[in-house]
């Protein structure tokens, strides 16, 4: 059944200096956070309304981009190699799954000067180095607490809903206000105005999709451009790091939001670049908790998953020729057990 208690964001119990601890929604031992709102029901009504054109589209991009990740990531790489006279052939794909189009899992992001992930689960007791399972019959629980697994074999399907920020900006013939690749945060409002100009009303349980603007640069960058983002110090717009955007978030109840961006929200958060020189460490630590990097509210304190790079382009011409940005989206992440992120292996329905 669809939960129609579920407590507002203010309703919430705090966690020391942070709002908004949804621990106690799910129960003590919830492995799924937001994922719970994918239930059946709304699983059924989506695939029963949402789907009426027969157009499927992918939403994952080639996981061979970026070839220069952010962040100090490795750059993915595919060998081939032929086998049997050159008749058989064989591929290996060595990645990490955070470089392209994934989901950041409730093992990515804690909480900042607590060591804690969602649902109170300590830092420590996550194993480090390769994890290893040669028996599927005698799996420790404890090694694989909070994986991406429990995502993977739950599902992420339900009623997508995309907000095309960029040809909302530029509906007017004007140009987008921002370089996706600066820091440039976007606003609640913005997200609200979009959603009416769109003709959207949430519901429960809805999956969340931003198209902002990253892809749709990338392509029309140069390629000295494309190759800097892995060297230089990593600047993108994003959503504001906020408590009205916390609170819009949670209260519109979304199983799951994603962009088209390297980070949901705004990198770096604009107001800490000026907080950073006047403020003490201590000092400065206490407000990133409080306001610097949303991702710890949503994946542990919500637990709500983040998706990243998500390829918005074609879902974006679609959606606009139809004039209907809703649709029924699937993802199935990478069956890893106790990973901690997935490429998303995302499609949208419609």
């Amino acid at each position: 059944m669809l939960p129609t208690n579920l407590p507002t964001f203010d309703e919430l119990p705090r966690f020391h200096s942070f709002s908004g601890c949804a621990w106690d929604v799910w129960g003590k031992d919830d492995e799924l956070g937001t994922i719970n709102l994918l239930t059946e029901e709304v699983v059924k009504e989506a695939a029963a309304h949402e789907i009426r054109l027969g157009k499927t589209i992918c939403l994952n991009w080639p996981v061979n981009f970026p070839s220069k990740p952010m962040y100090g990531r490795q750059a993915p790489r595919v060998k081939l190699w032929a086998g049997h006279d050159d008749v058989v052939n064989d591929d290996s794909l060595h990645i990490n799954t955070q470089s392209g189009t994934q989901w950041d899992g409730l093992r990515h992001f804690g909480l900042l000067g607590y060591d804690v992930f969602y649902n109170n689960t300590a830092s420590g007791s996550f194993p480090k180095g390769y994890l290893y399972f040669p028996d599927p019959n005698a799996i420790d629980q404890k090694q694989i607490k909070l994986g991406i697994h429990n995502w993977a074999q739950h599902g992420i399907c339900g009623r997508g809903v995309l907000l095309d920020l960029v040809r909302y900006y530029t509906a007017s013939g004007a140009k987008l206000p921002y370089d996706p690749w600066t820091a440039h945060a976007i606003p609640v409002k913005d997200l609200e105005d979009c959603a009416r100009f769109q003709g959207i009303t949430f519901k429960q349980g809805d999956v969340l999709i931003l198209r902002m603007g990253f892809i749709r640069r990338y392509h029309t960058a140069s390629q000295e451009e494309r190759d800097s983002l892995g060297s230089k110090p990593e600047t993108f717009a994003g959503i504001e790091q906020s408590e009205d955007m916390k609170r819009f978030l949670w209260n519109n109840h979304f199983a799951a939001v994603a962009s088209d961006q390297p980070a949901l929200e705004c990198w770096p958060n604009l107001d800490f670049n000026y907080l950073h020189q006047v403020c003490s460490a201590d000092r400065r630590l206490n407000l990133y908790q409080l306001f610097g990097y949303i991702q710890q509210t949503l994946l542990s304190l919500f637990g709500m998953p983040i998706g990243e790079f998500f390829d918005l382009e074609k879902l974006s011409e679609v959606c606009a020729e139809n004039d209907r940005h809703t649709f029924f989206f699937t993802s199935w992440p990478l069956n890893v057990l106790g990973g901690v992120a997935s490429p998303a292996n995302a499609a949208a329905y419609l």
